[in-house]
């Protein structure tokens, strides 16, 4: 069979989400939200057909995955190419700090210019992207006939969507990218296509959303 199914979740809330802060590729854990957003998640997923787990190595993200590895008694596999993306100066700072402190940046990346990378090294829009469809082709052609999870990130999630969908990376966003949502994906050859996006049904309140990380 020459498709996958993918379950594709964003990593339980943690304390800078809550502060609207770039994480980015800073290790921040998950807070007790999300540590419970993650033991639900692992619920919802317990009887699922899941044949590998894949999450970022960055601790909000596999913590969330190790819960869900725990209940159903499956290893869980670090992946690099699914972090977030690279904010290089960005990092630490909430969205109201990076607009005082670098404005005609802040302008680029709000407009989502998919050539401004943030200063300091940090990932354009279409290289952050690439290395994401890149790194999903890779694991989705692994496991071909099969279902994977997929741990990471909002923007991860974003890039997936709009692939999925065939949105411009400028496209305004309408969807979603809720901490712990589970999304649905099928993959062949020939790219991603959407099955199921956002639900929340085994989250008792409110998920946080957010632009970015």
């Amino acid at each position: 069979m020459n498709f996958t199914r993918l379950i594709a979740v964003r990593h339980g809330e943690t304390a800078w989400n809550v502060d609207t802060r770039i994480q980015s590729h800073l290790d921040i854990p998950l807070n007790d939200t999300g540590l419970w957003q993650a033991r639900q998640v692992a619920q919802a997923l317990l009887h699922e057909d899941i044949h590998a787990i894949y999450t970022s190595d960055l601790r909000r993200a596999a913590q969330t995955a190790r819960h869900v590895g725990e209940a159903k008694a499956l290893p869980v596999h670090d992946e690099l190419a699914l972090r977030e993306r690279g904010f290089g100066e960005f990092e630490g700072q909430t969205y109201a700090e990076i607009q005082e402190r670098w404005p005609e940046e802040s302008v680029r990346w709000r407009k989502r210019d998919p050539h401004f990378a943030p200063p300091g090294g940090g990932e354009s829009l279409l290289v952050f992207g690439d290395r994401i469809l890149q790194a999903v082709h890779r694991l989705a052609a692994r496991h071909a006939g099969q279902q994977i999870l997929l741990v990471a990130h909002g923007g991860v999630m974003d890039v997936l969507y709009r692939a999925a969908t065939h949105l411009d990376v400028q496209a305004p966003r309408s969807w979603h990218l809720g901490n712990a949502a589970i999304n649905r994906l099928l993959w062949t050859p020939d790219g991603l296509s959407l099955v199921g996006w956002a639900d929340t049904q085994h989250l008792e309140d409110g998920t946080r959303d957010e632009t970015t990380a």
